[in-house]
């Protein structure tokens, strides 16, 4: 969302990340950004309006999306679930910093069922602190919008009574359920997102770190093009980053067993594995919704990244980035399990840019292309685990370290493969 934002031409004062691991991967990112490394529950606006040095300046807008876990039964008053007090939080943000608008994001599953009801409640509160809801309210799909993964997300937006009201933004691409549309072209496809990056299995440094220099690069698409930045149209509105394009980031190897390659080998692109559950890409189809995976209190079970469509491995975090519509200039953690999960909980920038362009046009303002350059910030930010992260805030460790599920997981699968070799043998 944030630089989904900055490409449309906001300028990112401040940001609030519990997560002290992904709030340095943030810092890394947006190195003029004020990052608070802290839960919402009991945030001022004044303490936000302090760190991000803004004085008494209007807030434009606020966006979010806190997460949703307490959904109570009919004639419950779910925003009152303990476990929705983040929710509460956002809308009591979004009061106390007075902004002009806001923008909610969240699962579809907040329309469905029971949890409706949350979301009626919801707009009841917005509106009993003096904010105008777009009703009706609409679920976005990222491949709408040129993302090659097909991910719905809730989007709501409210002005302050008085302010224009942002309208949804209009298709840009072609799903495959559109083609009576006109006026739109065919969305970037797995391949067009993928086909330059050099296979990340030529490089042996790889199993041991993120990154590598090479000239390896094919030919873009038009999309990766736009991925690598190659134009400045490419940056929008944003800030350009100094970074070099040569080198191959987010990009440490998998170690897989040549039983799991030959599975792999063998799943047709747009289908599901059988044995790893995985979903294999296909060349000219879209990528599945990228999951984050759980969180260290559920045992730390990786992000499910989908089998490439063309090598017999399990996609690189930045093919992840690629597909989710990330820039090759923005990085994330070192290790797999944080970068994924990084990609898998944000919401892909080219929606966030089609949305954050409405409210820039209900503001009646005209974004210009800044001529300032930013240095990205130092990479010990994306190499801290979460007590080294901890300490560089300088706040108690906030999140319980991972169990040993995770190895009890990786011993069930060893299980796994071994079955399949024996039927492998048998037959």
């Amino acid at each position: 969302m944030s630089l989904g934002f900055e490409q449309a031409g906001f300028d990112i004062a401040a940001a609030v990340e519990y997560d002290p691991v992904h709030a340095a991967a943030h810092k890394f990112n947006f190195p003029n950004c004020a990052v608070l490394p802290c839960s919402v529950l009991g945030l001022s606006g004044a303490t936000i309006r302090e760190a991000a040095g803004i004085g008494t300046r209007q807030v434009e807008v606020v966006f979010g999306g806190p997460p949703c876990q307490g959904f109570s039964m009919i004639g419950q008053r779910v925003l009152d679930d303990p476990r929705n007090a983040l929710v509460r939080e956002f809308v009591r943000i979004v009061r106390e910093l007075n902004a002009n608008y806001f923008v909610f994001e969240n699962v579809k599953g907040l329309t469905i069922g029971n949890q409706r009801h949350f979301l009626d409640e919801l707009i009841v509160a917005f509106r009993g602190i003096g904010y105008n809801i777009r009703l009706p309210w609409k679920v976005l799909n990222a491949a709408s919008y040129g993302v090659p993964q097909n991910r719905e997300r809730l989007i709501l937006f409210g002005a302050r009574n008085g302010i224009s009201l942002p309208h949804y933004p209009p298709s840009s691409t072609l799903l495959a359920s559109d083609l009576d549309l006109p006026g739109l072209e065919l969305g970037p496809t797995c391949e067009d997102a993928l086909s330059d990056i050099p296979d990340a299995e030529l490089f042996e440094s790889l199993k041991e770190r993120d990154w590598v220099k090479t000239d390896r690069w094919a030919k873009p698409s038009k999309y990766a093009a736009e991925m690598r930045c190659i134009s400045n149209a490419a940056w929008h509105f944003a800030y350009r980053r100094k970074w070099d394009l040569t080198v191959l980031t987010s990009s440490m190897r998998s170690d897989h067993t040549e039983i799991s390659r030959r599975r792999f080998r063998g799943t047709l692109g747009g289908s599901v594995e059988p044995v790893s559950r995985l979903f294999k890409l296909s060349a000219t189809g879209l990528s599945n919704t990228l999951r984050a995976g759980s969180d260290s209190k559920r045992g730390a079970f990786t992000s499910p990244r989908p089998i490439h469509y063309r090598f017999p491995r399990c996609i690189t975090v930045r093919e992840m980035a690629r597909l989710h519509g990330f820039p090759d200039w923005f990085r994330f953690h070192v290790t797999k399990w944080n970068g994924a999960r990084q990609i898998g909980n944000a919401v892909p920038p080219p929606l966030a840019r089609a949305i954050a362009t409405q409210v820039m046009a209900a503001a009646g303002v005209s974004p210009q292309r800044p001529k300032e350059i930013v240095d990205l910030g130092p990479t010990r930010l994306l190499e801290m685990d979460m007590t080294q992260a901890s300490n560089y805030w300088g706040i108690e460790i906030p999140i319980g370290r991972r169990d040993r599920k995770s190895g009890a997981r990786k011993r069930k699968q060893a299980e796994i493969e071994a079955l399949y070799q024996q039927q492998l043998l048998y037959a």
